[in-house]
């Protein structure tokens, strides 16, 4: 009788888990489809609530930081994009990303620093780095002459 129970816990168990991971998985999926619709306001919702559930998903963070954009919080943007970094170093869209913020706020170094990070890792987005490096390569000069006439 015992081992009858046991039996049911764990059926019960294991069907509470199964069913847990389902609606973890299930926020991030219509949260992406809110997201793709551009009901940013709700997929941010679902976004978080993801994330109170799965706090090193690296994805949710990042489709934080894609609505933040769109909503012009850049201080927000930067920060979901860097924790998008803490958990997944390597992902080239958040070194993408933080590489255009940097260059909006004139910081050379940083964007010279994540680029090098970039180029070390990138597969996909591999080409917008090239754009950007040459985008450095015009400002540069002008700060080297702007700093040399003072």
């Amino acid at each position: 009788m015992s081992k009858f129970f046991k039996l049911i816990g764990l059926i019960l168990l294991t069907t509470s888990f199964n069913s847990t991971s389902f609606s973890k998985e299930n926020f991030f999926n219509e949260a992406l489809e809110l997201f793709k619709k551009e009901k940013y306001e709700d997929a941010r919702f679902l976004f978080e609530r993801n994330i109170v559930f799965n706090p090193k998903d690296a994805n949710s963070y990042l489709y934080l930081a894609k609505i933040y954009n769109q909503e012009e919080n850049q201080r927000k943007e930067e920060y979901n994009l860097e924790t998008t970094l803490l958990i997944e170093p390597d992902n080239e869209e958040a070194l993408l990303m933080l590489i255009k913020i940097a260059l909006e706020k004139s910081n050379y170094e940083k964007v010279k620093d994540l680029s090098d990070k970039f180029v070390k890792v990138c597969k996909n987005l591999c080409n917008e780095n090239k754009d950007i490096q040459e985008s450095l390569k015009n400002v540069e000069p002008e700060n080297n002459v702007s700093s040399s006439k003072s």
